[in-house]
């Protein structure tokens, strides 16, 4: 195991006892630090990210991201939303990637949601045009286009999905969605079976069949099963559900899952590698199937992550504390067990204490959610309401 990629977790697990001093009735107490400094960390995070780069407009890396927190804020405050628009430059995208965290999908998607908000209709109509006239390469499977989430058909399909539920009525109908869905499982039956695997669907980016959330077959998985809907009984109980037990079976006997096939580099505890990004695939596994044994391996992939989730990297979404904290809400979410909010909150602390000891590795980008100190106040700010509380740019 890599233990020389986090820090020994210092605090306690979970009792009832130690509980009490951060939960009462299913909420944060009021009177704990991630509440009481959450206004002056807000504060000093937006005076800090007023010097973010503003040719970067992605949700990833640039403006974009720093958009997504604000709406997460005050996402009814007229002004907030004009500020946003001013973020998201939606005049400078180039069509150059669809996907909505890493390309020209995310701002899109947002800055529709924005419009509508601000009664900007014909503003709001373009850009859904925009998003939609964008799905050639998505629906192309003989494209080089890819199928993972960061830069692929998921990313573009999450941007839709992400717009239809947060508009009324639904802009993107469902013909479309369904066709994209299509594709993302033909490429994957394809891959699966002409490389021979134990598997109905696997995919392939950079040369490698990555597993976890950001690059592999289990983030695709996670948002398939997000949109049922747009899905055959066939295809779920055919296609995803073996792929989903398959992928079962690869995990490490640490707990951990492999970063991509064949891997035996147990070392990856992060939102784009390893037990988190699988964590989310089981979690709406176990929502869709009624097994109960999903929900058994998210809990020992959180049990994972609290032993090995206080990364050196840092505090980032992708690949940091705060990403591995937002494990711990999504199984609060499900179960209601506050042990799993305790947990998450543990994190929060140690986000919150933003010490350069904790970040051995300084972020390419430390004014971005995913890298930098946008994400660790997107969880502090979501934690306030842990029963709504969703993964940036993933969870819908």
């Amino acid at each position: 195991m890599g233990s020389n990629k986090y820090f020994k977790n210092p605090f306690p697990d979970y009792s009832p006892e130690i509980a009490t001093k951060f939960i009462l009735d299913k909420r944060l107490k009021p009177n704990i630090s991630i509440v009481t400094l959450l206004p002056e960390k807000w504060q000093i995070t937006m005076e800090t990210l007023e010097k973010a780069d503003r040719k970067d407009v992605t949700m990833y890396t640039g403006t974009g991201g720093i958009a997504l927190l604000k709406y997460l804020k005050d996402p009814n405050n007229p002004e907030v939303l004009q500020e946003i628009l001013h973020l998201l430059n939606l005049k400078s995208l180039r069509n150059k990637r669809q996907t909505f965290l890493c390309g020209d999908g995310g701002p899109l998607a947002l800055g529709i949601i924005v419009n509508k908000k601000l009664g900007n209709e014909k503003e709001a109509q373009s850009l859904i045009e925009q998003l939609k006239n964008m799905k050639d390469a998505a629906l192309d499977i003989s494209s080089d286009f890819p199928s993972e989430y960061m830069y692929g058909r998921s990313g573009y399909l999450y941007a839709l999905l992400f717009v239809n539920k947060n508009v009324n009525p639904p802009p993107f109908e469902g013909g479309l969605i369904r066709s994209i869905v299509e594709a993302i499982l033909k490429i994957g039956q394809i891959k699966a079976k002409s490389e021979g695997f134990n598997c109905p669907l696997m995919y392939e980016w950079h040369n490698s069949y990555y597993l976890g959330a950001a690059h592999g077959v289990s983030g695709i998985l996670f948002l398939l099963l997000n949109c049922t809907e747009y899905l055959l009984e066939l295809e779920i109980m055919g296609l995803i559900k073996p792929t989903i037990d398959y992928l079962a079976t690869l995990r490490f006997s640490s707990g951990n899952f492999p970063s991509s096939y064949k891997s035996e580099n147990d070392k990856y505890v992060q939102w784009c590698h390893g037990a988190p990004g699988f964590l989310y695939m089981f979690t709406k596994a176990y929502k869709v199937f009624n097994n109960p044994a999903y929900l058994e391996l998210a809990i020992l992939c959180g049990d994972v992550i609290w032993k090995r989730g206080l990364l050196r990297k840092g505090y980032s979404l992708c690949h940091g504390v705060s990403g591995n904290g937002y494990c711990f809400l999504e199984l609060y979410k499900i179960t209601q067990d506050e042990k799993h909010l305790y947990r998450a909150i543990r994190f929060a602390e140690w986000c919150l204490d933003y010490n350069e000891a904790h970040e051995e590795t300084p972020p390419d980008r430390p004014l971005s959610l995913f890298e930098g100190i946008a994400g660790p106040m997107y969880f502090l700010l979501d934690i306030q309401r842990p029963m709504d509380a969703k993964f940036p740019g993933f969870s819908l």
